[in-house]
């Protein structure tokens, strides 16, 4: 991961990560993901010409990925990016927005040429269609009370203490598994332990990062909380993250998908994108 203005805490040690970067002097800084391998860059990969602008396709109700703007029209973090992509590979892009549940059928009926929404990469999906390597994973995180000065989360420091989580969800599991001394406090819904942490009544929540990230920087947390210690990113818990999606016969659109978001990535604006739409980064 790279990072750049405003942040919420440190990532597990791996590879040292570059000097965080701060807009104004005295700001933490915000973590911003890094999904592309430096050795995999390869010569510029250019976009099938159709003679028609290629359709994107997504839906308006999951910011901050992708929602209506105040004029009505699609946008998001998602949304940008892909008009960052079409910019990249210098063709005419169309984005219009469908209910989510109807939108890998619109693109099997050649409604659209791509979607660009939270759909989860999973081997089924591939199955059917083709993907691009991940833009966006979902992190889980650990929050707590600010004004408690807990540790940060670790198989020790959890020993005895109370975490909330989603009663049969991927974090409750992955909490059993690598926290097996933790006590977890099982919820029904986010909102419900949300709540309780704000309240004190559990010492530690562990959930999706982006949902918590939301939370903490919201109104409705009042600065009660924040996250704590790095993210989890483990492929079988918590997923292999968001990409473009294309039909199988597109592979040449596919390919220059890929190579574009490399190269927006490169050129500092898929960090410029994700500082507007995540003042609260989840990583």
């Amino acid at each position: 991961m790279v990072a750049a203005a405003l942040c919420t805490g440190p990532r597990p040690a791996a590879a040292a990560p570059p000097e965080p970067q701060s807009a104004t002097p005295g700001t933490p800084a915000v973590t911003v993901p890094d999904f592309w391998n430096p050795r995999s860059r390869g010569e510029r990969v250019e976009a099938p010409q159709t003679g028609r602008a290629v359709r994107f396709l997504t839906d308006d109700e999951f910011p901050p990925l992708h929602f209506a703007g105040p004029d009505g029209n699609p946008t998001g973090f998602v949304v940008e990016l892909a008009r960052a992509v079409c910019e990249k590979l210098t063709i005419p892009c169309t984005v219009q927005a469908r209910r989510f549940d109807t939108l890998l059928d619109a693109l099997d009926g050649k409604q659209g040429d791509v979607v660009a929404a939270a759909i989860p990469l999973t081997a089924k999906l591939r199955e059917k269609f083709l993907t691009t390597r991940p833009y966006f994973r979902w992190p889980a995180r650990f929050a707590a009370r600010a004004d408690r000065g807990l540790p940060l989360p670790s198989a020790a420091a959890l020993a005895g203490r109370s975490v909330g989580v989603i009663d049969n969800s991927a974090h409750a599991a992955y909490l059993k598994a690598f926290f097996p001394k933790a006590v977890p406090k099982d919820f029904t819904d986010l909102a419900a332990a949300e709540g309780a942490l704000k309240r004190g009544e559990i010492d530690y929540l562990f959930a999706d990062g982006l949902n918590l990230a939301l939370y903490v920087g919201g109104q409705e947390a009042d600065a009660c909380c924040a996250l704590t210690g790095g993210d989890y990113l483990e492929n079988r818990y918590f997923g292999e993250g968001i990409g473009l999606i294309t039909r199988q016969e597109d592979a040449a659109l596919s390919r220059a998908l890929d190579d574009a978001l490399q190269r927006v990535w490169d050129d500092g604006k898929y960090t410029e994108l994700y500082l507007r739409f995540f003042p609260v980064s989840p990583f």
